[in-house]
């Protein structure tokens, strides 16, 4: 935990911010923290700064730690890359979200495909933003404060069809993974490595031929990391490591 964050409703009326749990067990283990230490912190969409701890209640499992929050730094800009993501299973999902967060992605949209097992769209993972938790995670890894957005299509014909010309306009470039694809990351992006970029990254089984078909008629590029066949939580932290050394990041 690089950064601690908390929620904009979880400041009080007299400016100050009371942790439990996980976060307390961080800033008084791990961080060995006491009364009148400053540490970094941060609120969930909108500014980082410090937090000096002002008391600590209890101790154990049920400590307190009460901190005054200062902004320092604005908030950072949207990451220009947002994912779409073939569903993969829970287990996976919670890794890939972190790792991707971590790594800075705008929009994360979970779409199905044939080979995605259907009963995944019912896991409680997917439910009343349960997987918020680990997008948490990502940025308190990264020094981070903006949460990426999460939309869940469980049809693909619709997502691809009626959905992505809406959003089409918002991007430099968009592309898809898929093992033979014609070109590398570098060729697809050209001398032009600036812009918003759009990834599609397939389920554990991959795209089926058609489903790389239509994302080819909606003017996604077919990129290719090589001969090798890599899971998806690979396969994203790859591309999304490539385009930022590409881009300069």
């Amino acid at each position: 935990m690089n950064l601690l964050l908390f929620a904009s409703n979880e400041i009080k009326s007299d400016g100050t911010v009371c942790l439990q749990g996980r976060r307390s067990t961080h800033i008084l283990k791990v961080l060995g923290c006491n009364t009148g230490d400053i540490i970094r912190a941060g609120m969930i969409n909108g500014p980082a700064g410090i937090g000096e701890i002002l008391a600590i209640r209890g101790k154990g499992k049920n400590a307190e730690v009460v901190l005054r929050f200062a902004a320092t730094d604005n908030q950072p800009e949207p990451p220009a890359v947002d994912l779409i993501l073939g569903l993969v299973r829970p287990i996976m999902l919670k890794r890939v979200l972190a790792q991707v967060t971590s790594l800075g992605v705008g929009r994360i949209f979970l779409i199905n495909g044939t080979k995605v097992e259907k009963s995944f769209f019912n896991a409680s993972l997917l439910k009343d933003g349960n997987y918020r938790s680990y997008l948490v995670q990502g940025l308190e890894q990264a020094k981070d404060t903006r949460l990426p957005q999460v939309a869940i299509h469980k049809r693909f014909k619709p997502f691809i069809e009626d959905f992505i010309p809406t959003i089409s306009g918002d991007y430099q470039r968009m592309l898809v993974a898929h093992p033979d694809g014609s070109a590398d990351l570098k060729q697809a992006l050209g001398s032009n490595f600036k812009g918003r970029t759009l990834f599609a990254v397939g389920p554990e089984g991959g795209w089926i031929d058609f489903e790389v078909e239509k994302f080819v008629e909606h003017s996604f590029v077919p990129v290719s990391l090589g001969r090798r066949i890599l899971r998806t939580d690979t396969a994203v932290v790859a591309l999304l490591a490539q385009l930022m050394l590409l881009q300069g990041e």
